[in-house]
């Protein structure tokens, strides 16, 4: 399992969507305190991916877009400004206009995939003493359960195959380390 796998291509649709996590201030009003995370879903996959992020702006997001999802892929998404360059970095791009439908009449995009994703992750987090800080792994936590359900993998196994990995990786940089020292030591002698 690579954990920077990039998502989409061609002939692929990825929808992407930002919103915020936490919770109203008191239980009152919309204003909402916490972290904003800004994701990807590609339809019919189940690969997504969730970052963290601090701004909203055009720079911010479209960089993300750049580093998770692949050049000619299809982007839907709402019509919030930080988008509008897409079609100039190499993406297909349509949007919807969720304060007239949630599907385009005319295009028939939408980003109910994305949507159902932040329902869903939100629902997973800690109820209780979330920081800002712990937000990567939350996340990260929530994309292997979720990347485990829909590749059929019990999500232990798969750990601990992980695991395995960063240790024998670790071993082998070890023995590699070891083998270049003993090998200089000999030169001396």
């Amino acid at each position: 399992m690579n954990s920077a796998e990039c998502i989409g291509g061609p002939g692929t649709v990825v929808e992407i969507d930002e919103s915020k996590f936490g919770k109203r201030k008191y239980n009152k009003g919309h204003h909402v305190e916490g972290q904003w995370i800004f994701g990807g879903s590609e339809r019919g996959s189940g690969k997504m991916f969730l970052v963290p992020v601090e701004k909203r702006d055009s720079a911010t997001l479209v960089g993300i877009i750049k580093q998770w999802i692949k050049p000619g892929t299809l982007i839907m998404s709402d019509c919030w400004k930080a988008y509008d360059k897409l079609d100039k970095e190499g993406y297909e791009h349509l949007t919807v206009n969720h304060s007239v439908e949630f599907v385009d009449s005319t295009t028939g995009a939408h980003t109910n995939t994305i949507e159902s994703t932040w329902r869903h992750a939100k629902r997973f987090m800690p109820h209780y003493n979330r920081r800002k800080t712990n937000y990567p792994g939350y996340l990260a936590h929530y994309m292997f359960l979720k990347w485990c359900k829909s590749n059929d993998v019990d999500p232990f196994e798969k750990f601990l195959e992980e695991v395995a990995k960063i240790i024998f990786d670790a071993d082998v940089a070890d023995l590699e380390v070891e083998s270049e020292s003993e090998s200089s030591d000999d030169d001396f002698e």
